[in-house]
């Protein structure tokens, strides 16, 4: 038989709440049944909720103590009047001793007492009763009952104060007093108006639901993606059984016990993803069960609690469903299985191997295998690049994209502001991330892959002012080096220094002489005129003008290659000036009075020739030193024009800029800014990504070679004529 009146029905004894007390689960029962269960339990300090089943704390002095639920028992009165109301049987006058004027005939929803007709025209007439709100005992009073009717007033129960509503809250004893009590029993405590501390219970309550509503949309979309990967789990499976049989079906009966075997395996391994996806999809939905269950009833007590009501209550609500969303905060989000399962099944040379033919593996890019590389330092409102290879668990290069990786770079001072960047997949396993910081200061840079960090991630990273171009001036440091040509920086910051002594200085960054590399001659090793340098990791590459070839050496100065000889032809050369080195390390070479730039693989290999004999704007005489800016495209410093002319990697003409004297060095940073050497003008002029000159460092001497520090942007200059080689911090 369904009851009257289920959400007022204790679900223990199946009667009327009667004094219900609320458990941390946010379940209500009588207290006395409580006292009952507790018993039955045989445990003080734990106890099983009877209807959700989960574990409740018994808190120092039993179930007394636990809040009591005002609004559920101010339910429990409504629903027994409107029982009376609608049962068409009479029933008594409250307000008449003896009842002897006659049964009641309407219901004061303000004395909360049923009224006789004489009791009725004593209420209406009394100018103190006229305004209390009336209705009448059938279906429609009933109705109209349960939305007119408000709680009584709570009086206090100590002896004398009987007639003083609590309208106080003791935060010292966690009760609700009357104003006596707050200057007697409660003098040295924290008392407020229950209004204020209802407001402030309301805010935390309110702010829980809008983390509880994150939560959940976030688990929402765990969820979404979990499905998602179970049904490309699904798609794998069926692309790799239909793979299975067509490679067996060549195969005689022999081959079925193995093709079994097969099966057998990727099913297991299906189920296997398919079942602890599941199991971790049943965990989505259980939390947003529990989420749901404390936000459902935090929003009906908002929605229809008093205050006195809200306030018994404590903070029970808000720390219980603050909890829960901690609990949420300790699972991950990320589904614990990829969808791809690949086959591999060989059918030539089967003959020996019918017993072990097939394997079925799990193929996919391991965040804790995969690697990225950046440089240490990122410059405010720069764009910084972060190059990312993703790798098997075995360590392995994995050959395909579509991963999804994130990057992030968080501040560690501004309150944790953080930039996110933009990914580019290259579709080979590789994927380039852009990000553009915003504020100066200790950052942590963050790289993701699946939602799991990869290699050394989170990593410190510092990000230091703009670069200031426009203000460069004065050297910071001067190092003493005759006849300094050419300058580059290796990583670990070594200055090398070609000089017309015919070897190749290296410096520290404090000036001080380490190493020298090479002397005069054109045997391997040895130069004439080293007039330009290169150097990417542990390998430089040496422009040996005068014996017209390039030299590739360890950064130590130990020989490995060299190539080219006097000429004109491909891969010959006619006083090679310059050689620089792309991302995919293609050596660009200045071969400087043939007039054009030739382009060689890594070992010297003849890949591409930019021509400059001509007319019209693609021609150049005289070519020197040269550069790449962030899009790959070739800067040509040509002597010849005094401009600077740009190419793209296949050598197609694109513009050219600058109004210059005798340009013989560039050098271009990760902005596209370039930094252009005049030897006759004695300067060194800075040109902004669009070509427009920004600044001139003046007061130089024959200056040459420029290079920068990748590490920090420092730029050096050769400063020829004066035997030096000068830093300029930016």
């Amino acid at each position: 038989m369904e009851k009257p009146f289920p959400h007022i029905t204790c679900g223990v004894c199946s009667k009327p709440y009667n004094d219900p007390r609320m458990l941390s689960c946010l379940h209500s029962f009588c207290l006395q049944c409580l006292h009952y269960e507790i018993g039955k339990s045989g445990s003080q300090q734990m106890f099983q909720c009877p209807i959700c089943e989960r574990n409740t704390s018994i808190p120092e002095g039993g179930a007394n103590v636990l809040p009591q639920n005002l609004h559920l028992g101010f339910e429990v009165e409504v629903a027994g009047y409107m029982s009376k109301m609608v049962n068409n049987s009479d029933v008594a006058c409250d307000h008449c001793i003896d009842g002897g004027n006659g049964p009641a005939v309407v219901f004061c929803c303000t004395c909360h007492q049923f009224l006789c007709k004489v009791a009725y025209e004593h209420h209406r007439t009394d100018r103190h009763l006229s305004k209390h709100y009336m209705v009448g005992l059938d279906q429609e009073g009933a109705r109209q009952l349960h939305t007119t009717m408000k709680p009584r007033e709570h009086y206090c129960s100590q002896l004398n104060h009987e007639k003083n509503t609590l309208n106080l809250y003791c935060e010292t004893c966690s009760l609700l007093v009357c104003r006596v009590c707050s200057t007697v029993a409660h003098k040295s405590h924290t008392v407020k108006e229950i209004s204020t501390v209802a407001k402030t219970h309301q805010m935390e309550i309110t702010g829980a639901l809008e983390d509880a509503k994150e939560v959940v949309t976030k688990l929402t979309g765990a969820m979404d993606e979990n499905n998602k990967i179970i049904e490309q789990v699904e798609i794998s499976k069926q692309t790799a059984f239909v793979v299975i049989n067509q490679a067996f079906e060549i195969l005689q009966q022999t081959l079925e016990d193995r093709k079994k075997t097969l099966l057998s395996e990727l099913e297991a391994i299906s189920l296997s993803k398919t079942t602890a996806l599941t199991l971790q999809k049943e965990q989505f939905e259980k939390m947003i069960g529990d989420v749901g269950h404390y936000t459902d009833m935090a929003s009906q007590i908002l929605q229809t609690h008093t205050d006195h009501e809200i306030v018994a209550l404590g903070g029970l609500i808000p720390t219980e469903l603050q909890a829960t969303l901690e609990r949420v905060q300790t699972i991950s989000l990320t589904p614990n299985q990829h969808s791809n399962i690949t086959v591999s099944v060989q059918i030539d040379d089967l003959i020996e191997n019918l017993s072990k033919l097939g394997n079925l593996f799990v193929f996919y890019p391991s965040p804790s295998s995969s690697t990225w590389t950046s440089t240490s330092v990122a410059r405010v409102e720069s764009r910084y690049y972060v190059k990312v290879q993703s790798k098997t668990s075995k360590g392995e290069e994995y050959p395909h994209g579509g991963v999804e990786v994130k990057g992030e770079m968080r501040s560690k001072t501004n309150n944790g502001a953080a930039v996110y960047g933009e990914m580019e997949d290259h579709r080979d396993g590789t994927y380039t991330i852009t990000l553009t910081p915003q504020t100066a200061g200790p950052h942590q840079l963050l790289i993701t892959m699946d939602g799991q960090h990869v290699q050394n991630s989170p990593n410190d990273l510092d990000v230091r002012p703009k670069r200031l171009y426009r203000t460069l001036c004065s050297a910071k440091q001067v190092i003493k080096c005759k006849w300094a040509y050419c300058v580059a920086i290796h990583d670990n910051g070594g200055i090398y220094v070609a000089s017309n002594d015919n070897c190749i200085y290296v410096f520290d960054q404090a000036g001080q002489l380490k190493n020298t590399i090479g002397s005069s001659g054109s045997g391997d090793g040895q130069f004439s005129y080293p007039s330009g340098i290169s150097i990417k990791g542990d390998v430089l590459y040496v422009a040996d003008s005068d014996n017209n070839r390039v030299q590739k050496l360890t950064s130590s100065g130990k020989f490995l290659h060299k190539f080219g000889q006097h000429g004109s032809g491909q891969g010959q050369f006619n006083f090679p000036i310059a050689v620089i080195i792309d991302s995919r390390n293609k050596l660009i070479v200045s071969d400087c009075s043939n007039h054009r730039i030739q382009i060689f693989n890594e070992n010297g290999g003849w890949l591409l020739t930019i021509d400059g004999k001509g007319s019209g704007n693609h021609s150049f005489q005289s070519p020197w030193g040269l550069a790449l800016d962030p899009q790959g495209n070739i800067h040509v410093a040509v002597n010849g024009s005094n401009t600077i002319k740009v190419f793209t990697k296949e050598g197609v003409y694109v513009r050219m800029y600058g109004d210059l004297y005798a340009p013989i060095g560039i050098a271009i940073d990760d902005e596209g800014y370039s930094l252009v050497s005049e030897s006759r003008g004695n300067c060194l002029s800075i040109y902004d990504p669009k070509g427009i000159k920004i600044n001139t460092v003046r007061n130089l001497n024959n200056p040459y070679g420029t290079a920068l520090d990748s590490r920090d942007g420092s730029v050096f200059i050769a400063n020829c004529g004066a035997g030096t080689v000068l830093k300029y911090c930016v």
